[in-house]
């Protein structure tokens, strides 16, 4: 069962990062963001902005999904707000948006390819493993329910944490709640927000873009899906920071 972790020291873990060099196994931790990584829900999300914001009066332009995806919600319906000029406070609007986002799923919740397997792998070999999501609480244990929460030694939400994504706040409180170092950390992110998060905190990121490109750099691996990622590659990646 997963558990949430108290957001305390974050600053104290954070001015530690690169102080000195990790001892003990390269890789000590994967953290796993959890839409368009984990589940195909990214599209989910969109639909239930352009609903929502048509039942308001307004169309959503395409082009603004880039904009609003793996951002925090607050964020993401802040933008959508402005954008369209709807009458609409925020935080009536982010409920209509979790309520709607609920509802989808509950019916289906699709798992990316290669996503099983990976947490299957991680488990088996009893590797210290976190959810780390720019989603609510409330989003996030529904979807725990789907992909097993006995997978994760604990879970973040975004809206337990000081400053969500693109922030390190999620992954170093992940790392944190797991007693392991932020810079041993294998992160599996699908999208620019969180990407930057993750290697804020000091994480070596593997990146499967799920809406819009990512760019390699000497600590971020971009893979075209998680089907080529298993634990020999984690390690792989960890190995060659050394």
């Amino acid at each position: 069962m997963t558990s949430t972790v108290p957001v305390t020291a974050l600053g104290t873990l954070s001015q530690s990062l690169g102080a000195a060099p990790a001892v003990g196994s390269p890789l000590q931790a994967v953290l796993l963001d959890m839409d368009g990584t984990l589940v195909d829900t990214e599209g989910f999300w969109w639909d239930v902005e352009v609903e929502v914001f048509a039942s308001l009066g307004h169309t959503l332009d395409d082009s603004w999904r880039h904009v609003v995806v793996g951002g925090p919600m607050t964020r993401s319906a802040g933008f959508l707000i402005e954008a369209t000029g709807a009458d609409i406070p925020l935080a009536e609007l982010t409920v209509l948006l979790n309520d709607g986002f609920e509802d989808r799923i509950s019916s289906t919740l699709p798992l990316m390819p290669g996503a099983a397997r990976l947490l299957a792998e991680l488990s088996e070999h009893g590797v210290p493993t976190a959810l780390v999501s720019a989603s609510h609480r409330r989003i996030i244990d529904r979807v725990l329910t789907s992909l097993g929460a006995h997978h994760f030694a604990l879970s973040v939400a975004g809206d337990e944490v000081p400053r969500t994504k693109p922030h390190p706040d999620p992954y170093l409180t992940a790392a944190l709640g797991l007693g392991v170092d932020p810079v041993r950390c294998a992160v599996v992110e699908d999208t620019a927000t969180g990407v930057a998060a993750a290697e804020a905190a000091g994480c070596h990121v593997v990146a499967v873009p799920s809406v819009a490109p990512i760019t390699p750099t000497d600590r971020r691996t971009v893979v075209p899906s998680l089907e080529t990622v298993d634990l020999t590659f984690l390690r792989g990646l960890m190995t060659e920071m050394r």
